[in-house]
């Protein structure tokens, strides 16, 4: 089943990757009140009408902790050719420094430029989930001038990857999780849906224990200053994509002084509660699909009709319908449910690369070989052609979770819900509310609440925001440019998650130039 919140990257889509995220939106560790009422947004949410502050830690070491920032590295080769990979321990309650440490992995590829090094460049492309190693090693924009003056440098969160990953469930469980209704029209299909959760929730507690306690975005932010300064840099320069921004803000809102020159490309709002972050999520991917829509009806082969945005809308939660009491068959023991086919196309908003696949694969669904729709919704659950599951999957709602308090409650605030979510998507509304559940019945109490990022005292930032983004809404963007006291907003008006490293030659040579110099882009700066 698809699940809310999904937050990637992009640039490797068609590489067939992907980072999400997942039920309950992210927040933080820190102190606050949860958001309150306040006028709604554009998707009918309710908006806070005040959020705590997150409050910068203490500049100096505590003396608990000065041994994990004076630990030496020891390097090894590894991976793709001139990287190189070591182990860095950190604690797994920073509040409790001595009671067991954590072993994360790091990778670093050296400068080899003849310019004057910079100090390193931190990467990470969202998720929470998302491998930062693996991103540096495959993807991640690494133009020549900018590799010539940093040494490139990425971490696997706590959790996430090589680092003490989350494991919840075997390949076949996930296989039979990810094929649940997740739209369910009787109260039986609810009650499976929900023992799904539950049957998730309690998967995560007996495989990864009291790690689940300890993997916030907060404790992640802490492990960053850590490797910062073994890394042997003052300030922390930083590139965050997806939820990588909501990484990076929360860095510089605990640690204001020591930031560097930080991008972060597809903004998060941190000031949200977890339903309204949730609800303009589903408006964001409305806004893609309706953008998708408006090029397929150009075609004259477009599976959804060459009427209009609306009619393409009818016809596809048709196919979804139809999906739902007859699963197309794939050529492999599973078949495409409803569920799967919505994840696929799902996927498919991310990057507007991947539309002529779409227009293909729902041509072939609507012929009843739901292959191409299989494929779409594996990439996006890093779903191997062995059966195998990254442990994405598992991270994601283990850090979300943790991160703030659940949308909803009970099945019955959902079904409430419901017609503020098909406004927002008439077409993937419903599956989205119901995603939104998942949390609930996490076995780990959130430690986070909503909150502003300020980060008063730190140097300019660049936030990065597209307009027709589908997983980071463009308000969010603007939103968090105008928390941080020192952020400069760089808007890319085109279609897609994320913008760097995409195609725009403006946006890439406006990041690059402050990477390179520190310059920020004049005020209301618009790339197509």
């Amino acid at each position: 089943m698809a699940t809310s919140r999904l937050l990637r990257t992009s640039a490797a889509f068609l590489a067939a990757t992907a980072l999400l995220i997942s039920g309950c939106s992210s927040g933080s560790s820190s102190p606050g009140a949860e958001a309150s009422p306040g006028p709604t947004t554009e998707a009918g949410a309710q908006r806070p009408a005040e959020a705590a502050t997150l409050a910068p830690l203490p500049a100096s070491t505590p003396a608990g902790l000065r041994s994990y920032y004076d630990q030496k590295l020891s390097w090894h080769p590894c991976g793709a050719s001139g990287f190189e990979c070591a182990t860095m321990k950190a604690p797994l309650d920073y509040s409790r420094p001595g009671a067991g440490d954590l072993k994360l992995a790091v990778a670093r590829r050296k400068t080899t430029g003849h310019g004057s090094r910079l100090g390193s460049l931190m990467v990470n492309p969202g998720g929470p989930g998302g491998s930062a190693i693996d991103y540096l090693q495959q993807y991640a924009p690494q133009p020549a001038a900018v590799r010539a003056r940093y040494d490139m440098v990425a971490m696997d969160p706590r959790g996430v990857a090589r680092s003490q990953p989350v494991e919840c469930l075997s390949n076949k469980q996930m296989d039979r999780y990810t094929q649940t209704d997740q739209t369910p029209d009787s109260p039986a299909e609810a009650n499976k849906l929900t023992t799904a959760y539950r049957n998730f929730a309690k998967g995560c507690a007996s495989h990864s224990g009291k790690l689940l306690s300890h993997i916030s975005t907060i404790e992640a932010a802490r492990d960053m200053d850590v490797l910062r300064a073994v890394l042997g840099d003052k300030k922390l320069n930083y590139i965050g994509a997806s939820y990588g921004t909501f990484l990076g803000a929360t860095y510089a809102g605990l640690y204001p002084s020591r930031v560097g020159r930080m991008v972060l490309d597809g903004a998060m709002n941190p000031e949200l509660d977890s339903r309204t972050t949730n609800l303009e999520q589903t408006a964001g991917f409305n806004t893609a699909f309706k953008a998708f829509a408006a090029d397929c009806i150009k075609h004259k082969n477009c599976p959804l009709g060459t009427k209009s945005t609306e009619d393409a809308a009818k016809q596809l939660s048709a196919l979804f319908k139809k999906l739902d009491t007859h699963p197309a068959a794939t050529g492999e023991d599973r078949k495409l449910t409803e569920s799967l086919a919505t994840t696929g196309v799902i996927a498919a908003m991310y990057d507007q690369r991947a539309w002529p696949l779409l227009r293909e694969y729902l041509t072939q669904a609507k012929a009843g070989n739901g292959r191409g729709l299989l494929t779409l919704s594996d990439s996006y659950y890093e779903r191997d052609p062995n059966g195998s599951y990254s442990n994405q999957m598992y991270a994601n709602p283990a850090v979300n979770c943790l991160d703030l308090p659940p949308a909803f409650t009970s099945s019955d605030q959902v079904r409430a819900a419901l017609p503020s979510f098909r406004k927002a998507s008439p077409v993937l509304g419903e599956s989205f509310a119901w995603a939104a559940l998942n949390c609930t019945y996490w076995p780990v109490k959130p430690t986070g609440t909503a909150h502003r990022i300020e980060a008063k005292g730190a140097a300019p930032i660049l936030v990065v925001g597209t307009t027709r983004d589908p997983a980071t809404p463009y308000g969010w963007a603007k939103a968090l440019a105008s928390q941080l006291s020192s952020a400069t907003l760089l808007t890319y008006e085109g279609d897609g998650h994320t913008a760097y490293g995409r195609g725009s030659k403006c946006i890439d040579t406006t990041i690059n130039t402050y990477l390179l110099t520190g310059a920020v882009p004049p005020k209301n700066k618009r790339c197509e």
